[in-house]
């Protein structure tokens, strides 16, 4: 194989659609992925299989690459400092990716910058949460992402899977908000920012099921402040890539901080379609440090929902069914397994009428899960 510019740790739906921009911009990715068929080694020629909390499978995957990226953020820190002091190029590096590894440090790290975040506290005991009081959401502070790992406490019974869970805990005040924003950035190395649209998401079950971008009647005042807040955080954090600052928009109209991600982020899967230039050609525009892309909306409204494994299991074989009954709706799927519950794929819909789009997104996408169309009930 050539000579990669780029080595890509994890090989889930996040490296699969880094790929097609990759290909479009000519770039050559080596990618370390957990299984010979999962989502992006069908797609990266160039792929090993390997442990990536192994530094010596970290060390072959990266030999000939000079910069490194991530489709998650799990790598273990030290080896990311190990592969810095032998020369290969970290982007985001350990020093930022501590923040989207680590609850309780992000929080602390907020804290110290003025960002407005929920109430919060570690806990490592029944009294620490009395005295934190409730009701309360609980957090692993590593390791939780979907839902899982999260509990909202309204007794110290409810606490108790939490606790037998025997991993650090955070506390956080269990917020009072009206939805669920989310605003994205693109930095590179040189210092480059491009904030995208602040985006609404729409979770079931602690799963982001859709994301309309923009917000629908978001105050153009709090739009700006979520925005400037990401970018904010991405250059304190010296964040190099997508950033995603997951926010609480709060019912007497405040921004508090719910979580960050230091990669291409599920709330901006819309951008493949509905953007200028997409969150992942620009994650790998500025993780090679290139001119970053215009990451203004090509259509007044985009809306994508995810599609969850259901009752359909040939995916492939339903494809004809969802673009005869939405042709425009453009879909993406992730060439995994379907199990229940799990992101297989999504759908985008756009134009300049919110509810039209809409439709056609939700309606595409549950003909992908169960096979039912909405629209002959």
């Amino acid at each position: 194989m050539p000579t990669p510019e780029l080595a890509v740790i994890g090989g889930g739906q996040l490296a699969r659609m880094m790929q097609q921009s990759a290909t479009g911009l000519g770039l050559r990715i080596r990618l370390l992925a957990e299984g010979p068929d999962v989502s992006a080694a069908q797609v990266v020629p160039d792929h090993v299989v390997g442990d990536y909390t192994d530094l010596d499978t970290l060390r072959a995957v990266v030999a000939d690459a000079p910069v490194v990226t991530f489709d998650h953020e799990h790598v273990p820190p030290e080896h990311l400092r190990a592969l810095e002091s032998e020369g290969h190029a970290c982007r985001p590096g350990p020093h930022a990716l501590l923040y989207a590894q680590d609850k309780g440090s992000m929080r602390e790290r907020l804290g110290a910058l003025g960002a407005p975040c929920p109430r919060n506290a570690p806990i490592s005991s029944v009294e620490d949460l009395e005295a934190f009081g409730f009701p309360a959401v609980l957090k692993t502070t590593r390791g939780g992402y979907d839902g899982k790992g999260v509990w909202v406490v309204r007794s110290v019974a409810d606490a108790e899977e939490a606790f037998a869970a025997d991993r650090p805990l955070l506390a956080e005040e269990l917020v009072d908000f009206r939805r669920e924003l989310s605003a994205l950035v693109a930095r590179s190395p040189s210092g480059e920012v491009r904030p995208y649209p602040v985006v609404e998401s729409r979770q079931a079950d602690g799963v982001c099921a859709e994301v309309i971008a923009p917000a629908p009647d978001l105050d153009p005042t709090l739009a700006a402040s979520a925005r400037d807040l990401a970018v904010q955080i991405a250059t304190e954090l010296d964040v190099t890539g997508i950033l995603a600052v997951e926010l609480f928009e709060t019912t007497d109209g405040r921004l508090l901080v719910n979580e960050l991600a230091m990669r291409p982020h599920n709330t901006g899967h819309w951008s493949i379609d509905g953007a200028h230039t997409s969150q992942f050609e620009n994650h790998l525009r500025a993780v090679l440090d290139l001119p970053l892309g215009s990451t203004d909306a090509r259509q007044p409204w985009s809306v994508m929902v995810n599609v969850l494994g259901g009752t359909v299991e040939d995916l492939e074989a339903q494809r004809s069914v969802v673009l005869g009954a939405e042709p425009d709706v453009k879909i993406h799927l992730y060439g995994k397994a379907v199990k229940a519950g799990r992101k297989v794929g999504h759908v985008t819909a756009y134009g300049d009428d919110l509810d039209d789009v809409l439709t056609r997104a939700r309606r595409a996408a549950a003909l992908f899960t169960d096979g039912i169309d909405p629209a002959a009930s």
